[in-house]
């Protein structure tokens, strides 16, 4: 099995977190696509990520490269999981 090409990153109580977790839900849904979810707060989560993204969550990734940070844009999502 391969690795999921969107990963989130959030932190527990982050409002627009559940906004961006909704729109790569629906939108990996509807392409069969998977995607995971890494909490910046989390044990074990590298402290220079967590420093890095602090200010800037939610962070989207897609196929390893930044992609959103903050919204996340459904268009501009599935444009780029189909290109």
């Amino acid at each position: 099995m391969s690795e999921p090409r969107v990963t989130l990153y959030t932190r527990p109580g982050c409002h627009l977190c559940d906004e961006a977790r909704s729109v790569v839900e629906a939108v990996c849904a509807e392409l069969g696509e998977e995607y995971a979810e890494l909490d910046v707060d989390g044990d074990g989560f590298d402290p220079a990520l967590r420093e890095r993204f602090t200010d800037e969550v939610p962070v989207t990734y897609v196929d390893g490269r930044q992609h959103d940070f903050w919204r996340v844009d459904p268009a501009r999502l599935r444009a780029a999981l189909t290109s």
